[in-house]
C-alpha cells in the first residue's frame, strides 16, 4: 500500500484494508493479447534536422539517466525506428523537375535515393546514396543504443513517378498521383533502399510500408505542407504485389509488408475490407495511425487483423496536447481495445505541444522535454519488448507481464478526485509475496512529478493499493509474480 501522509495516523489508530480503496480492479492473468514489440518514433521530420544530436539520440534511445539542454532526464528507450524514403530530389530528367506546393515547409521535403528513372541498377549514376545524411545518421544511433525493429515507410514516390512532378500530392488532393507505368518502379524504389540498407548500413528492416494515408483527400498539391500520396484501395492493391515481388527478388522475402497506415481505425477498416484477397495475401502487418483519438472502431481493427491472421501495430500518433493527458488516455484506449503489439509516437521533437521535446525542425533550435514526455516515460521503460498484454480489468489502467523476470506491471492514471486505486492479483497462480515492497513511479499530467520513484508500496495478501492524486501516471512493478 501506499499511504498519504494524513492517513498514516489513521491507519496506526485504525488499521487499514483494501475495502478503503474507491476504485478496484482485477488484473485478468489468464488474458493475452500478445507479446509486446516496442514504442518507437518516425525519424521524418525532426531527425533529418536533427540527426547528429547524440544526446537527443540519448534521450529518445536509451533507457540511462540523461542531460539533456541543462536537464537531467529518464531516456525513452524506444526500439521501433520508422525510416522516411523520400520523394525530393532538384535535379531535372529530360527538361522535367520536381514541383513544389506554395505551402510546402523545407524541412519536410526528404531527399530521394532515386534521382534518375532511366536505370533501375542502385549502383549506377543515376542513384545517390550521400543524400539524407541526418535522418540515416540518427538511424544508426538508435541502433547503437538498442533500437531493433526497423520500419522503412514512403509519404509519397518520387516526384518523376507522379503525374504533377508534385510529391505533396495530386493537383485536387483526392486523384490517384502515381503514374500507372510508375506502380512497379515504386516498388523497385522501396525494394532498392531494403536491400541497400541490408547490405551498406548494416540496417535490416523488419517491414516495408508503401502508403501514408493513402484515403485522405488532404494530400493536394495545391495547398500540402509536406510530402504525401493519395491512393485509392485499387491502386493499393496493384501496387502491393508488385513490392512483394521486388523484395522477394532481391532475397528479402522475410521483410514483411505493412499497409495502408489509414489516418483512422474506421478507415483502415474500410480499406482493409476494400483490398482483394491477392493484396492481403502479401500484407504482413495491418499499421494505422491514432487521429480518431477517443473514437472509432478500434474492436472491429482488430477483430479484421485477428481473422486475417496479421499483425497490428498503431504506427502514428501524435497530438498538440502537451500535458500527457490526451497521450496517456488513448493509449490505455488501444490496450483496451484496439490491442496492437507496437506503439509509435510521430514527432519526437516539434512544437505546439505536438513535440515530445519543444522544438522547431525549421529554426534548428530544441528546448525541453514537455510533460508528455513524462507520461509517455511510464510506459517506454516499464513494457519493454517481450513482455504478455494483459488485460488490466479498467479503463484506467494497462497491465504486462514479464515471464522471465516474473515481473507484473501496472501504468494506471486517474482521472477523477483524488482517491485510492486498488489492483487484485488473485487471479495469479503466484501473485508475489505479502509484504514485499513494489517499486512506483509518478508523473503528474500537466506539472508537478516529471518521473520520480518511491518505494513506499507493500503487497498486503493478493493485493496492494496507492493513493492518486487527480491526473496522477502511476507505474507500479510487482516481483515474484507466476501467472
Amino acid at each position: 500500500m501506499h499511504l498519504p501522509t494524513r492517513v498514516i495516523l489513521a491507519h496506526a489508530f485504525f488499521g487499514f484494508n483494501a475495502a478503503f480503496a474507491d476504485l478496484t480492479t482485477t488484473i485478468n492473468a489468464a488474458s493475452n493479447y500478445g507479446v509486446w514489440e516496442g514504442w518507437g518514433t518516425s525519424l521524418a521530420w525532426w531527425a533529418a534536422a536533427f540527426g547528429d544530436r547524440d544526446d537527443l539520440a540519448d534521450a529518445v534511445f536509451s533507457l540511462g539517466t540523461v542531460s539533456f539542454n541543462g536537464a537531467t532526464i529518464p531516456g525513452l528507450g524506444l526500439t521501433i525506428v520508422r525510416y522516411n524514403a523520400g520523394a525530393t530530389s532538384s535535379n531535372s530528367v529530360n527538361g522535367e523537375s520536381i514541383v513544389n506546393s506554395p505551402k510546402i515547409i523545407k524541412s519536410r521535403l526528404i531527399d530521394a535515393f532515386w534521382i534518375d528513372w532511366r536505370d533501375t541498377n542502385p549502383a549506377s549514376s543515376n542513384w545517390t546514396w550521400t543524400v539524407d545524411a541526418k535522418q540515416r545518421s540518427m538511424m544508426q544511433k538508435a541502433k547503437s543504443r538498442g533500437a531493433n525493429l526497423f520500419e522503412l515507410f514512403s509519404n509519397s514516390p518520387v516526384w518523376w513517378m507522379l503525374n504533377n512532378h508534385n510529391p505533396a500530392g495530386s493537383n485536387d488532393g483526392s486523384s490517384d498521383n502515381l503514374q500507372t507505368w510508375n506502380r512497379q518502379q515504386f516498388g523497385v524504389y522501396l525494394a532498392n533502399i531494403a536491400q541497400y540498407a541490408k547490405t551498406n548500413w548494416g540496417i535490416t528492416f523488419h517491414s516495408v510500408e508503401p502508403f501514408n494515408e493513402p484515403s485522405a483527400n488532404w494530400w493536394n498539391g495545391q495547398t500540402g505542407t509536406q510530402e504525401g500520396c493519395h491512393f485509392g484501395a485499387a491502386t493499393q492493391q496493384d501496387v502491393l504485389p508488385y513490392l512483394r515481388s521486388e523484395l522477394n527478388s532481391r532475397g528479402l522475402s522475410s521483410v514483411l509488408i505493412s499497409a495502408s497506415d489509414e489516418n483512422t481505425y474506421d478507415v483502415a477498416i474500410s480499406t482493409w475490407k476494400a483490398l482483394n484477397s491477392t493484396a492481403k495475401a502479401t500484407v504482413g502487418q495491418i499499421n494505422v495511425h491514432g487521429y480518431q483519438y477517443g473514437k472509432g472502431d478500434r474492436t472491429g481493427l482488430y477483430n479484421q487483423a485477428v481473422s486475417s491472421g496479421k499483425k497490428l501495430w498503431n504506427s502514428e500518433y501524435g497530438e498538440s496536447d502537451a500535458t500527457g493527458s490526451q497521450l496517456i488516455s488513448n493509449v490505455i484506449l488501444d490496450f483496451r481495445f484496439l490491442h496492437p503489439t507496437a506503439w509509435v509516437y510521430w514527432q519526437v521533437v516539434d512544437g505546439g505541444g505536438w513535440g515530445l521535446i519543444t522544438g522547431d525542425n525549421n529554426a534548428l533550435t530544441l528546448s525541453t522535454p514537455t510533460q508528455k514526455y513524462f507520461v509517455l516515460a511510464q510506459l517506454t521503460r516499464h513494457i519493454r519488448p517481450g513482455l504478455r498484454i494483459l488485460d488490466s480489468g479498467a479503463d484506467y489502467a494497462v497491465a504486462a507481464y514479464d515471464a522471465t523476470a516474473k515481473k507484473l506491471v501496472i501504468v494506471a492514471v486517474n482521472w477523477g478526485s483524488a482517491q485510492y486505486l486498488n489492483f487484485d492479483l488473485s487471479q495469479f497462480s503466484t501473485p508475489g509475496t505479502s509484504g514485499t515492497t513494489i517499486q512506483r513511479w509518478s508523473t503528474q499530467i500537466g506539472s508537478g512529478d516529471q518521473y520520480a520513484s518511491y518505494k513506499d508500496t507493500t503487497l498486503s495478501g493478493t493485493k496492494f493499493w496507492s493513493y492518486f492524486a487527480t491526473n496522477q501516471v502511476q507505474t507500479f512493478e510487482v516481483p515474484g509474480v507466476v501467472i
